[in-house]
């Protein structure tokens, strides 16, 4: 199996089709944000720090996200292939990244850019709901994606809560730090031959299968 790693703007369902990936091919999503956000909810210096960027759709000081990501992947459930998103957010982290890989022995495999426009982002972003019991992900602002019932899960029957950064201001603060900081990795790995683009417009099952293909070859 493959590494994968997943690039996309803000609320373009990456995360969504790691957590697909996942389960279809039991191998680990490593997710930059859910790991932050964990420590965010911390009641410790670095915990109250966290939160704070995250509120303001600011970016974590690279060596703590550093310092996670290479932990995480020397965990043993890595060895067979993984999923990351959200990591590398900037070039040199990007190079770091390439480092932390060489050092463990791992490829980068395949790197996936899920393309999506800003206005339909925008929209995702400001609907953007989750259950706070099961972590299940809705959106009221489509169809697709909408709780059966207002502010209830549907997996669970748990509450439905709007995240801290889930807001057009921070959605703008990530948007436009995205574009600055993410365009040069993304031409990196496409020096490196490794690089897939997708439409991320089309519905959720398409994106699926327009992952799967990059993965089969």
């Amino acid at each position: 199996m493959k590494n994968i790693m997943f690039i996309a703007p803000p609320a373009a369902g990456k995360g969504t089709q790691a957590e697909i990936i996942e389960a279809k091919y039991n191998i680990p999503h490593i997710s930059t944000g859910d790991i932050l956000r964990d420590i965010a909810e911390e009641h410790s210096e670095l915990g109250e720090y966290v939160s704070e960027v995250l509120s303001s759709g600011g970016l974590v000081k690279d060596e703590i996200t550093d310092q996670i990501i290479e932990q995480r992947l020397r965990k043993a459930d890595c060895k067979n292939g993984f999923i990351i998103d959200g990591f590398p957010r900037n070039i040199d982290q990007a190079i770091r990244y390439d480092q932390i890989l060489k050092r463990l022995n791992y490829s980068v495999g395949v790197v996936i850019l899920i393309n999506v426009d800003k206005k339909t982002l925008e929209k995702r972003v400001i609907g953007r709901r989750v259950c706070e019991d099961c972590d299940a992900v809705y959106n009221i602002n489509t169809e697709e994606n909408a709780p059966l019932q207002d502010s209830i899960c549907d997996i669970c029957g748990g509450k439905l809560y709007q995240r801290n950064d889930d807001n057009l201001e921070a959605f703008e603060n990530r948007y436009n730090l995205y574009l600055e900081k993410i365009v040069p990795i993304i031409e990196h790995y496409r020096e490196q031959g490794v690089l897939y683009e997708i439409d991320g417009n089309k519905p959720k099952d398409e994106i699926t299968s327009q992952i799967e293909e990059i993965i089969r070859r």
